[in-house]
């Protein structure tokens, strides 16, 4: 790692940005090997190839991943990128784990931890988006628009009104999950009147809203019920067959989350059998393929995971990502460590 050493991890601050053409370490002639484990947004790559000595995983081959990795000291990624323990101990020089974006469960954290390996992601810049994207897909399923639209488009408004909606307004809203992202969406769904519940961890008093120790005692009380939760083994399925069962017929469920975190099979099972009565995806268990049982339900909104997919945000998350290795590889603390790295010195 760069003399000096870095310091601790910190909190993000109101600093600029890091100039890309001053990310090599002081005094280093040559700049750092990083590693893209996947091709990622054409808003960070050229900061990457610009700062660093930048090698994309997918275009090399064996001999040339051989080559590499005794001077890879830094892998970046996407939120769906996968960084395994495998990978992690085939780089004796790995420093740092940057990701751009909020979910880093792709990452064995395990690993990195053992190996004192800093991971860092790309939280707060995405709250709006992702909370905007949550209030859409509530009014999308409530209000049927998409069915709306191609109810109109076909004609079939000449033969007649379509069947009524839903109401949105003064409904009660459950949510799984209440970080950052799930109190942005209570903040708008506040403004719709809206009666907020909400499950988690432990109960958080300073919140204005009801919470419930259990996501199936949560979908029991609520109309509508947005899952915002963290992705990973320890939330796999949370939502099953029992907690669709206990939303109800009349009972519609939003997942702005993570694929794995709804048991897809039973939710499809749920709609086709009207145990549930809608749903609003933007996230699925295999992306991105869907299961065409899924696409052929009129009852549902469907969206291919664009929860931060402005241009202003994308940028902002670009940027920050590049921030984290930039500011490590000139011996400053990172800006956004992942929880489990916070409070935490680097390790070399």
């Amino acid at each position: 790692m760069s003399a000096p050493a870095p310091g601790p991890l910190s909190e993000p601050d109101s600093a600029p940005l890091p100039n890309p053409n001053s990310a090599p370490a002081p005094g280093s002639a040559t700049p750092p090997t990083v590693l893209a484990v996947a091709h990622l947004s054409s808003l960070l790559m050229p900061q990457l190839q610009a700062a660093f000595d930048l090698q994309l995983l997918p275009d090399l081959d064996d001999a040339a991943r051989a080559a590499i990795a005794p001077r890879v000291r830094a892998i970046v990624g996407s939120g769906d990128s996968k960084v395994p323990a495998a990978l992690i101990d085939q780089l004796p020089a790995l420093e740092l784990i940057s990701i751009m974006g909020v979910g880093y469960d792709g990452v064995d954290m395990a690993a990195a931890l053992a190996r004192g390996v800093p991971v860092t992601h790309t939280p707060d810049v995405l709250n709006d988006d992702v909370a905007d994207l949550a209030l859409g897909l509530l009014l999308s399923t409530a209000r049927q628009l998409p069915a709306a639209d191609r109810f109109l488009r076909a004609g079939h408004w000449l033969q007649g009104n379509m069947p009524l909606a839903r109401k949105l307004s003064g409904a009660r809203l459950g949510l799984v999950g209440i970080g950052r992202i799930g109190q942005s969406i209570a903040k708008r769904a506040l403004a719709f009147d809206m009666r907020i519940h909400y499950t988690a961890r432990s109960a958080r008093p300073q919140l204005p809203y009801s919470f419930h120790a259990s996501v199936q005692g949560l979908a029991a009380a609520v109309d509508y019920l947005v899952v915002i939760t963290p992705g990973g083994a320890g939330t796999r399925h949370l939502i099953d067959a029992a907690v669709l069962h206990a939303l109800g017929p009349k009972g519609i469920l939003i997942n702005v989350a993570r694929g794995s975190v709804v048991d897809q099979q039973a939710l499809i099972e749920a709609l086709e059998a009207g145990t549930v009565a809608g749903a609003g995806l933007d996230v699925f268990e295999d992306e991105p393929r869907v299961p065409q049982r899924l696409l052929d339900l009129h009852k549902v909104v469907l969206t291919p995971h664009i929860g931060s997919a402005t241009a202003a945000t994308r940028q902002a998350m670009a940027d920050l990502t590049f921030a984290n290795l930039a500011e490590h590889f000139a011996g400053r603390p990172v800006r956004t460590p992942v929880p489990e790295c916070q409070n935490k010195t680097e390790p070399r």
